[in-house]
């Protein structure tokens, strides 16, 4: 039986399943991809490498999200 990763989103704790990608956190947090920008770990994570990109025990996300208006 796996055990959840224990992960920091935008300076909150949280859960994450074994296995998870980058995509997957995103879904789960039910953001839009297209309207995003993440940083792991204090780096630029490109797009290109979110499906490819496993979360990881003690990872630290900051997850901005692009709001539009006039």
């Amino acid at each position: 039986m796996s055990t959840a990763l224990s992960i920091t989103v935008n300076g909150e704790e949280r859960q994450a399943q074994p296995g998870a990608t980058v995509a997957d956190l995103l879904r789960e947090l039910s953001l839009p991809a297209g309207r995003v920008a993440i940083e792991r770990n204090r780096e630029i994570l490109p797009r290109a490498q979110w499906t490819a990109t496993r979360v990881a025990p003690g990872d630290r996300y900051e997850i901005v999200q692009f709001v539009g208006g006039g």
